[in-house]
């Protein structure tokens, strides 16, 4: 994949990587272009990572799948299991 993003569909990249967990994204009003992404339990009562992204991030996919690899590293790391992914094409 060497097209440039959109946002949503960065957005439905994430929310697959951290399955079988949410992915709740918003944007700040700053006009900024971040996005930053939390991933909750499935129950929505406790935070297990976060992070943001910014535009030049989650528009590359070279990018945003080292983001996403690297944070689901850490998710192992603490002990939660992710399902399979990796990086559409």
């Amino acid at each position: 994949m060497n097209t440039p993003l959109r946002a949503n569909d960065a957005l439905l990249i994430a929310d697959r990587a951290f399955r079988p967990f949410q992915c709740v994204a918003w944007s700040p009003q700053d006009g900024s272009g971040m996005i930053s992404i939390s991933v909750i339990d499935r129950t929505s009562t406790r935070l297990l990572g976060r992070t943001q992204l910014s535009c030049e991030t989650y528009t590359d996919p070279a990018q945003l799948a080292v983001v996403l690899t690297r944070s689901r590293e850490e998710l192992r790391n603490k002990g939660f299991d992710l399902a399979p992914w990796s990086m559409p094409e």
